[in-house]
């Protein structure tokens, strides 16, 4: 199988403006992951396949491929208990053996993958949220050698992709804690005041409450309790 005539190709910036701009429109994690499988092969040299590979409980899980070929490499390093992911999460470095046609830090994998794939290079890039490991991309290349030319571009490409999925969990924590408060009576009551008096949206009203909150150091129902207190005396206009 050739590489892609785009391989390594594509502008940088542009990929990670694209990433950016995912996270800003309340992309899924689902949808971020698969993103960066379908990406790795436009812009690490070398690399004609990938995956993305998650720690769960005790053992892994494929969160994304771009293809069948990556997808059943995975499905090898579980089975075989070794692997450039495997080893990317345990360890601190990223794992490349460019040919594994040669020597293999995997012998088990490699003798797998070159019988039943035309991979014969790999690489593993560990994926970091808020200091915890909690999988690695893979990278697999059909050329021997091919993918150490790509070594910085493919630590490069995890390194964001930590921060743009690290970006995601605050946000749907941030999301999920404000759906949670709103549901609160009061809460919701004293957003709705806020609304109407100040003419802004529920985020916007949910801000001036938890900032409120914070600067006070009182509770948000505290505050919110405020709100409609203060909103119950105030003289009515009667004109």
């Amino acid at each position: 199988m050739s590489q892609p005539d785009n391989a390594g190709n594509a502008d940088p910036k542009t990929v990670f403006q694209t990433l950016a701009q995912l996270i800003y429109a309340g992309s899924t994690f689902d949808e971020i992951y698969q993103h960066l499988v379908d990406t790795a092969p436009k812009v690490v040299r070398g690399c004609d396949h990938a995956s993305l590979m998650l720690a769960r409980g005790d053992g892994y899980e494929t969160a994304a491929a771009s293809d069948d070929i990556a997808r059943h490499i995975d499905a090898l390093e579980r089975e075989l208990g070794e692997g450039p992911c495997v080893d990317a999460i345990d360890d601190e470095a990223g794992q490349v053996d460019p040919d594994i046609s040669k020597h293999s830090a995997w012998p088990k994998l490699a003798e797998r993958v070159l019988a039943e794939t035309p991979v014969r290079g790999m690489a593993g890039y560990r994926i970091v949220i808020e200091g915890k490991k909690i999988g690695a991309l893979d990278l697999f290349s059909d050329t021997p050698g091919a993918l150490e030319t790509g070594a910085n571009e493919g630590i490069v490409l995890s390194a964001f992709a930590s921060i743009a999925l690290g970006s995601v969990a605050h946000r749907e924590r941030a999301d999920s804690l404000r759906r949670g408060l709103e549901s609160n009576r009061e809460v919701g009551k004293a957003i709705g005041l806020l609304m109407a008096a100040h003419e802004i949206g529920s985020v916007e009203a949910f801000e001036l409450l938890r900032r409120a909150s914070n600067d006070m150091n009182m509770k948000l129902t505290e505050v919110a309790h405020e709100v409609i207190q203060n909103a119950e005396r105030r003289p009515r206009d009667k004109s």
